[in-house]
């Protein structure tokens, strides 16, 4: 898979890891357990970092695997969880807040926590949505 939009001597992980520890407040620690349940449900998930730009220099979180699976961005008041194939998954535990016809978002407020189980069924549901499409 091609990379882009990564810093030449950091590694992806090493990038998302430099961006929480700057945020230093709940929405690093938020985005910090995303990325523990990501990589719980999909030990083979595959991190970048991408469209860095001045506005957002540490450039927004994205995770794939055979194809993008969610981008994780931070806002002054939530964390976004963005699946690119959202609209095609099933959500019994009701996670998605932003509806959508492609995408689907999960906002996360101070305060809030995750159904962890529920994320990770959501995690993996993509990961096989992205396996079932890669001969399409």
């Amino acid at each position: 898979m091609k990379r882009s939009g990564t810093q030449k001597d950091s590694s992806p992980s090493q990038l998302k890891d430099a961006r929480i520890n700057e945020l230093g407040d709940w929405r690093g620690r938020t985005l910090a357990k995303i990325r523990q349940l990501i990589k719980e449900a999909d030990p083979e998930v595959v991190e970048e970092r991408k469209w860095m730009k001045p506005s957002n220099p540490s450039g927004i979180p994205v995770w794939y695997h055979n194809g993008m699976i969610c981008t994780g961005e931070v806002y002054k008041d939530h964390v976004k969880m963005t699946f690119a194939k959202g609209a095609s998954l099933e959500d019994p535990s009701h996670l998605f807040t932003q509806p959508g016809t492609v995408r689907r978002a999960i906002d996360i407020h101070e305060g809030e926590s995750i159904n962890e189980a529920a994320f990770k069924d959501l995690i993996r549901a993509a990961v096989s949505l992205n396996m079932s499409s890669a001969g399409d």
